[in-house]
């Protein structure tokens, strides 16, 4: 009887998935290809080949070695870049601090996460310095600063300038450690998240792969240039600037947003791809207007947030290609992207394209989406019925850091729970309706939040909106509306005038007449979590004890 055993391999024949192979294609068919920094910094992959050399051979005379953890603390920048290769290809753990947290949040990731070494930009050092315990903890603090020469004693450059270029990258197990961050969540203390090689290695080529499908619209090809407009710290910029490398593609990198900055780069240097989430893609949009300034030929991928159609409409006009994305820093993050199917082509501005355009979109190779029930049973198919979605993915975190707990809810019943509610259609199309604690249950039925802001950011001097539940004695809950209107509105707009918006959904259909909130609030502005999300709990304390229409 034949024995159904593989063989085993022949010495050498193992190749490990890790990051050093994404460096591969690049440094053998583009090497000559650009790397921007702002106006401070251009070189080429070749030279970014032995400036990563350089830091590995910097940051072993530190004492750096094989699950060592290093702290980024920067604006997006080459440097940044070249700490998401070095680090990692080196054995060692790459810690993306997040420079938005509070103060205390930050202490604490950088407390639990116990870097050996520090590299922080000037404009942190202060705030880092007060952190006392991490400082002492940690055996070195190198600075970083755009305006720092070579000879300069304790910085970036100056560990380069010493170091030799030649380092070899070793080959270890694919399932090392590479990176970690802690998620901004607006829940308890942030939660620590990590990533072997073979999981970035995966997700990278995943995400590779999905933006090469579209015939035409949203893809990502070596003839594009990006810039990434998500912060580095933010899972990896979406984990894009690893398939940028890969792929060999220009690559720009802007430093502190500014929305001139931004478009003034963009302007110079040709970028045609990049990612951000909505607040940024509005801030753009308003400073292309008062510039007067064509944004056309721009391929943009919005995340993080729901994806209002009146701003994917108003991007359309000023010649973008915007389109949707979604994911969560516990899945790496790429879980889907709103790519338009044959029938609908990049220049259409229909409402069924801007519908599918916001949407979250189809599941990227190697996904495994469900849509289930409170008993982890998968919903009835081809009646749009509402779940929760869950997932698998050879590239989805495995566990929250030193949170036992958490973790066991997070991958409660084999599958990883995002705590969105959503619907999956008949052609693959994933629609996220609510977060699953941010639903309205009013008289026994359920509202979507996102849903209500969408239509009420559809009335013309709305700017922004979002909807919370607030308790009620006779529903339940209420929805409640917090209006960010446009400058300059009219005096007349008011909610009243919101309210009749609201009506004609209700007579075509859309929403139920209970869906209407009484009370609305107009502010100056909502307030965010350190991504740019809407930070609904600081919107429900803020709120939940104010009545009365308005």
């Amino acid at each position: 009887m034949q024995s159904s055993e593989t063989p085993s391999p022949p010495a050498g024949s193992q190749y490990p998935l890790l990051i050093k192979q994404l460096l591969l294609s690049p440094l053998t068919q583009a090497p000559d290809q650009s790397i921007v920094y702002r106006d401070n910094h251009r070189y080429t992959y070749r030279a970014l080949r032995e400036r990563i050399g350089r830091l590995a051979f910097g940051l072993q005379s530190l004492g750096v070695g094989h699950g060592d953890t290093v702290a980024v603390l920067d604006w997006d920048s080459h440097r940044y870049l070249e700490c998401f290769l070095a680090v990692p290809m080196m054995g060692a753990v790459l810690m993306t601090a997040n420079i938005r947290l509070s103060p205390q949040q930050l202490q604490y990731t950088l407390e639990q996460s116990k870097p050996k070494v520090l590299l922080v930009h000037r404009d942190f050092l202060e705030l880092v310095e007060s952190f006392s315990e991490v400082v002492r903890n940690a055996k070195c603090l190198l600075i970083l600063d755009d305006e720092e020469d070579c000879t300069a004693a304790g910085g970036y450059e100056a560990l380069l300038a010493r170091s030799r270029a030649d380092f070899r990258f070793p080959d270890f197990d694919e399932n090392t450690c590479a990176t970690q961050f802690y998620t901004s969540g607006t829940t308890g203390l942030p939660k620590g998240v990590s990533y072997s090689h073979r999981q970035i290695v995966l997700h990278t080529l995943a995400v590779c792969a999905a933006f090469a499908m579209p015939a035409s619209q949203g893809r990502f090809h070596r003839g594009d240039v990006y810039m990434p407009l998500t912060p580095m710290f933010h899972v990896h910029a979406w984990g894009m600037p690893y398939v940028a490398t890969m792929m060999g593609v220009k690559q720009v990198y802007p430093g502190r947003y500014t929305p001139e900055g931004i478009l003034a780069l963009r302007a110079r240097e040709g970028v045609t791809f990049s990612h951000c989430v909505p607040t940024i893609l509005q801030m753009l949009l308003d400073r292309a207007d008062l510039d007067r300034v064509g944004l056309s030929g721009w391929k943009i991928v919005v995340g993080g947030a729901s994806f209002p159609t009146s701003l994917a409409s108003r991007a359309m006009e000023h010649g973008i290609d915007a389109f949707a994305g979604y994911g969560m820093s516990e899945t790496c993050p790429f879980v889907t992207t709103s790519h338009l199917g044959p029938s609908l082509c990049a220049t259409d501005d229909s409402a069924e394209a801007m519908t599918y355009r916001t949407r979250a979109g189809r599941a990227l190779p190697l996904m495994d989406i469900q849509i289930v029930d409170e008993a982890m049973q998968p919903v009835p198919e081809g009646n749009h019925t509402q779940g929760e979605i869950v997932l698998r993915a050879p590239w989805l975190t495995q566990a929250y850091h030193m949170n036992a707990s958490a973790t066991e809810e997070l991958w409660r019943g084999g599958y990883l729970h995002t705590g969105d509610i959503g619907i999956l259609d008949e052609a693959g199309y994933l629609r996220i309706t609510d977060r699953l604690k941010d639903v309205i249950k009013t008289g026994g039925e359920w509202l979507s939040s996102s849903t209500l802001e969408d239509l009420i950011r559809q009335h013309q001097y709305v700017r922004e909106a979002a909807v919370i539940a607030v308790p009620d004695s006779r529903w339940g809950e209420r929805p409640m509306a917090i209006v960010v209107a446009t400058t300059p509105s009219p005096s007349s707009f008011n909610a009243a005038a919101i309210r009749n918006h609201l009506s004609d959904y209700v007579t075509s259909g859309h929403i139920p007449k209970y869906a209407i909130p009484e009370t609305i609030h107009f502010v100056d502005e909502l307030p965010r979590t350190s991504v740019g999300k809407y930070d609904k709990r600081a919107m429900r304390e803020r709120y939940q004890h104010v009545r009365g229409p308005s």
